[in-house]
């Protein structure tokens, strides 16, 4: 039974990660879907979709000597695959300010209450270690309108972080 899984798969930076993975589960039959691969922290990261016959133990197999020689840490697991169900992110939200705990929650928060669903979240910390910034990138839809946003901004602007809201202009057609 050819079933999708997702493969997490973390280890130091180095090259040949992403080409020795794929070619693995090339090898094996496997089909890839949807992926994110990045760097975070000196360290490389994939989360990938992998439809395949074999077991979990089989592609933990597959991938060992990869997975072995470049000292990663992986794990499968099975997932429904929603693949051409996707909804398109309406909203661009920029938030930076000096790096303190709990801007990612707060901010996140914020616009959970103003009913924005968070698709992507991507975020660094920039600047230097005296004085780090930290920086997020976050898409998605604001499902109560502007007015709820508006809002939620404010607020997320009275924690002390600077905020910019950009509409995304979806293709049609």
């Amino acid at each position: 039974m050819t079933e999708w899984k997702m493969l997490t798969l973390v280890g130091q930076d180095k090259p040949g990660i992403v080409a020795n993975i794929t070619t693995a589960l090339f090898d094996v039959g496997a089909q890839l879907g949807e992926a994110s691969m990045m760097r975070l922290g000196g360290n490389f990261t994939i989360m990938l979709m992998v439809k395949a016959e074999q077991s979990i133990e089989q592609l933990n197999e597959a991938i060992a000597p990869v997975v072995n020689e470049l000292n990663l840490s992986s794990s499968f697991e099975p997932i429904d695959a929603c693949l051409h169900q996707h909804e398109q992110s309406d909203t661009r939200i920029t938030v930076y300010g000096a790096d303190r705990p709990g801007i990612v929650a707060k901010a996140t928060s914020h616009l959970l209450a103003a009913g924005f669903n968070i698709l992507d979240l991507e975020s660094d910390v920039a600047g230097d270690e005296m004085a780090p910034i930290y920086v997020m990138h976050i898409e998605g839809i604001a499902e109560q309108g502007e007015q709820a946003l508006a809002h939620a901004v404010e607020q997320i602007k009275n924690n002390g972080v600077n905020i910019d809201v950009m509409p995304i202009e979806l293709m049609i057609g």
